[in-house]
């Protein structure tokens, strides 16, 4: 299979649906208006509430979703074929996807840019509020702590990827200030004199790697999970217009450009997908993902077509920053299906590996013994990157020596492999690091909404004890169990903690607009709950069946029992109100702000 056929069958179904579906969606079922009153404005107060340039808030709400998930899912993904996950990316990213980002967004906006429980409560009562908060939550902390574990794995031991992702800190904080107060509203100033600093950076790597800073950049994985809780913390402590913002959208442009010279660099080379299109693993006994195609790809792939995570950044920083209403189809629909490109890019990128060299560094090497494969071009590979590749699961190493493994190949660039891999390694870090700012920060809104009520001191927004203690909170929850945990531990429990929150928002969405009076649209709602829902069941039973049980590990058998009641009573709570709302409703031609 030719890698360019693929990357313009993404291209076409992408934007056309985005030109077609999302706009049907935009105009007919959300009836988006410039003239709505948002959030930003209504409640603006320079820390959360911040009316944002349309591109800078696309660039963070971007940077905000695509973390773990469109990078090293589709890898981990191509164990079944490089078929199967392609169907899911494309099918999944426009239909499911978008749809499920879009909706919450519109919903959180003309909510106060409330989250997606206090919506709940609105919609569905105050007991459906109190469980989905709960539930919230403890997906988060789940999530939050499988999305930070490749970073923890790509940066440990790398005085280089550290020092080049940890300067993008320092770089955002004074491009916040530059644009608060030194050059207010310059935008394109601030992006050139952002992106040249951060660039900067990238080309210092590898010399701090050669002095005598190497060692005080060097951290053990233990170690590396605490500066990741401590950042988290800052990010979600931090007025958001100096730290959070402006390091995510400037991360943005260093992604997009990176997968922008990744299709160069596929057009330029024409690799072929090594990889077939169906392996026989569709059938289970995979040595990376154990299970069957179905359902493990979906909840393997999770953020590359559709993301439960999506929905609090949906109803989180992202509603409290947009400035026109009109904004939610391309920050809503579009950053979903750009981060299916880049799944996409990243399925094609590892596919384009020798297949056997493939499964060599994503397998233990006691399991790659038995499959009968013998690496192709490893040895090669590893000599050239000056690192042993063999025997590396989790899908970021792999990941990384495909996008080398293309660029290197460019004519001029055939010297650069090891600094081509020692990059990617960096950007994959500097990719899915954006996820770990917002997800605390969310995680510091729910918290807070869920406390809040119970103890009256503790729910005061804008006292800074509250900030402080939340993001505190927040922090030590998901960093305790990054801390405690590894790949074959937390990725798995991502992967239906994710999905299952996917469903619970498709359920809420469907909610509001039945209570909106658009009962004849809620299919694009309630079609992808239910197939996703189905997936996540039957994923969480089998995970607790055959691998969980028999492993003996406990605290993911309950947490995977949670899990299952938890999107139980929430789809039985939302029946309930459907029956109760469905014939209530109807149609408005005016839209006021808190009614959908």
């Amino acid at each position: 299979m030719n890698s360019i056929v693929l990357v313009i069958i993404a291209a076409l179904v992408l934007v056309l649906g985005y030109r077609l579906y999302g706009a049907f969606i935009a105009a007919k079922v959300l009836v988006l208006r410039d003239t709505t009153e948002v959030p930003s404005k209504i409640y603006e107060d320079g820390h959360d509430y911040v009316p944002t340039n349309k591109w800078v808030l696309l660039g963070h709400h971007f940077a905000a979703i695509a973390g773990a998930g469109p990078l090293i899912g589709p890898v981990l993904a191509a164990q079944y074929g490089y078929l199967p996950g392609t169907l899911w990316i494309l099918i999944g990213g426009v239909f499911a996807g978008a749809v499920h980002d879009m909706v919450i967004l519109c919903a959180s906006v003309r909510y106060d840019g409330k989250s997606i429980a206090e919506i709940a409560k609105a919609n569905l009562g105050k007991k459906m509020g109190i469980l989905t908060s709960i539930s919230i939550l403890f997906i988060l902390i789940i999530t939050m702590a499988g999305l930070g574990l490749p970073v923890v794995n790509s940066l440990y031991n790398s005085p280089w990827g550290t020092f080049t992702v940890g300067f993008t800190i320092p770089v955002a904080i004074f491009i916040g200030i530059y644009l608060k107060f030194i050059r207010p509203g310059k935008i394109v100033e601030g992006t050139i004199i952002g992106m040249v600093l951060i660039l900067v950076g990238v080309i210092l790597g590898p010399y701090i790697q050669s002095t005598v800073l190497a060692p005080y950049l060097t951290f053990n994985t233990k170690q590396m999970s605490l500066i990741l809780a401590i950042y988290g913390f800052c990010a979600a402590a931090l007025p958001v217009w100096l730290l959070l913002l402006p390091r995510d959208y400037l991360s943005t442009y260093m992604k997009l450009g990176v997968i922008a010279l990744l299709v160069v660099g596929i057009i330029l080379v024409r690799p072929t997908i090594q990889m077939p299109a169906l392996t026989r693993f569709v059938s289970g006994g995979g040595p990376i993902v154990n299970g069957k195609v179905f359902p493990f790809l979906f909840i393997t792939i999770a953020c590359g077509a559709l993301s439960g995570f999506h929905s609090l950044i949906g109803s989180g920083t992202t509603p409290k920053l947009i400035a026109n209403e009109k904004d939610v189809l391309p920050i809503g629909f579009g950053s979903m299906l750009i981060e299916s490109f880049i799944a996409l890019m990243a399925l094609i990128a590892a596919t384009c590996l020798p297949t056997a060299d493939y499964f060599a560094i994503n397998s233990a090497p006691a399991v790659f013994a038995k499959l009968g494969m013998v690496p192709h071009e490893l040895p090669m590979l590893s000599h050239m990157v000056g690192e042993n590749l063999a025997g590396r699961p989790g899908g970021s190493v792999s990941l990384a020596v495909g996008m080398s493994y293309v660029f290197y190949k460019i004519p001029g660039l055939e010297g650069l492999m090891a600094y081509w891999y020692h990059f990617c390694i960096m950007f994959e870090a500097l990719f899915i690091l954006t996820t770990i700012d917002s997800g605390t920060r969310i995680g510091r809104y729910l918290l807070q909404d869920l406390i809040g009520p119970v103890c009256k001191p503790l729910a005061d927004k804008n006292s800074k004890f509250n900030i402080i203690f939340f993001s505190g909170l927040m922090s030590f929850t998901w960093g305790y169990l990054l801390y405690t945990g590894n790949i074959s531990t937390i990725w798995p429990l991502f992967g239906t903690a994710n999905q299952t929150l996917a469903a619970v928002a498709f359920a809420i969405g469907t909610t509001v607009l039945i209570r909106k009076g658009k009962q004849k649209y809620v299919p694009i709602t309630i079609i992808p709950m239910i197939f996703i829902s189905v997936v996540t069941l039957t994923a969480s039973i089998e995970n607790i069946t055959t691998n969980y049980i028999p492993g003996h590990k406990v605290l993911l058998c309950i947490m995977s029992i949670i899990l299952i009641l938890i999107l139980i009573s929430i789809m039985y709570e939302s029946v309930k109100a459907w029956k109760r709302d469905w014939g209530k409703f109807s149609d408005k031609t005016e839209i006021p702000n808190q009614s959908l």
